[in-house]
C-alpha cells in the first residue's frame, strides 16, 4: 500500500454513494487515499479524520496494511459492499465491531427556513448562539467532546477560510456546537455535538438550523450522515430525506 501520488486515479473507485466523502480528500487535502498501485489502482482507501472509506477492489493486503499504520488508533471503516465487509470481519476479527449508520439523500431535502428558524428561536433564555470565530475555534479544541467540530483545520486561517460553523454558550461556556466536520467543493459534512451535561434542551437542534440556514445562503450543501438513530431523528426533524442504513465498522484496539 502506498500514498497515491495521484488521488483523481481512484476516483471511478469511489462512484456513488461515497463519492462526497473521496471529493473531501481529493479537493481539500485533508484527508489521504492509499492503494494498492500508482498508475492503475484497482484497491483504495480513502481516509479524514477517523472515518475510512474502501473502494474498487476487496484486498486482504490493503486492510493488513491499513491495521500496520493506525496501529491502535480508533477508525470508523466503511466497505462499499458485502464482500469488503466479509473481508473486514476476517481481517481485523473482534477489533472490527459492525454498527449501523443511516444515511441522508445528498441531493434533495425538505429544509424549511421558517422552520430552521423556529429551531433557532426555541433557544431557552440564558442560552447564546454565536459563530465559531477565531477564540470559540481554540476554546473547541480544548475538551475532547467539541474538538472534533474543528480538529481537522491545522489552523484557525484554515478554518476561517473553508470552515463554517456555530456553537451555543451558557454562562460564557460551549454547550453544544454544529460546523463542517470537513468541506469538499460544493458542500460541507456536518459534526454536531453537545456537552454530556446538556443533552436533549434543544441545543443541537438550534446549532444544526443556523448551520443549514448558513450553508443555503452560501449555495453549499450541508450534507449529514447518521451514526446513530438520535442524530437520524435530528436530521429528519430537520429537513434531510432518509437514504439508506448501511454497515460500518469500529476498529478498536
Amino acid at each position: 500500500m502506498e500514498t497515491l501520488m495521484n488521488p483523481s486515479l481512484a476516483k471511478p473507485l469511489f462512484a456513488g454513494k461515497n463519492s462526497h466523502f473521496f471529493d473531501a480528500c481529493l479537493y481539500s487535502g485533508m484527508g489521504s487515499v492509499f492503494a494498492d498501485n500508482q498508475s492503475r489502482p484497482y484497491s483504495a482507501i480513502a481516509i479524514l479524520g477517523d472515518y475510512a472509506v474502501l473502494g474498487g477492489q476487496p484486498s486482504e493486503a490493503l486492510l493488513a496494511d491499513i491495521s500496520a499504520m493506525r496501529s491502535d488508533a480508533y477508525l470508523i471503516l466503511v466497505g462499499p459492499d458485502h464482500r469488503w465487509n466479509e473481508l473486514i470481519e476476517t481481517v481485523y476479527g473482534n477489533r472490527a465491531k459492525p454498527f449501523t449508520r443511516y444515511a441522508l439523500n445528498k441531493n434533495e431535502h425538505g429544509f424549511n427556513p421558517t422552520t430552521l428558524q423556529n429551531c433557532i428561536d426555541s433557544l431557552q433564555p440564558g442560552f447564546v448562539l454565536q459563530p465559531i470565530e477565531e477564540e470559540l475555534y481554540h476554546r473547541c479544541l480544548i475538551e475532547s467532546w467539541s474538538k472534533d467540530l474543528v480538529a481537522l483545520y491545522p489552523t484557525y486561517d484554515r478554518y476561517a477560510e473553508y470552515g463554517l460553523g456555530f456553537c451555543v454558550l451558557k454562562d460564557g461556556a460551549i454547550v453544544s456546537g454544529a460546523s463542517s466536520y470537513y468541506f469538499y467543493e460544493k458542500g460541507i459534512e456536518i459534526e454536531v455535538d453537545t456537552h454530556p451535561g446538556y443533552r436533549k434542551q434543544g441545543l443541537a437542534t438550534a446549532c444544526c438550523a443556523r448551520l443549514i440556514l448558513s450553508c443555503l445562503q452560501r449555495s453549499l450543501f450541508p450534507s449529514w450522515d447518521a451514526h446513530t438513530t438520535t442524530s437520524l431523528h435530528l436530521a429528519l426533524k430537520l429537513g434531510y430525506h432518509f437514504s439508506h442504513a448501511y454497515t460500518a465498522y469500529e476498529l478498536n484496539s
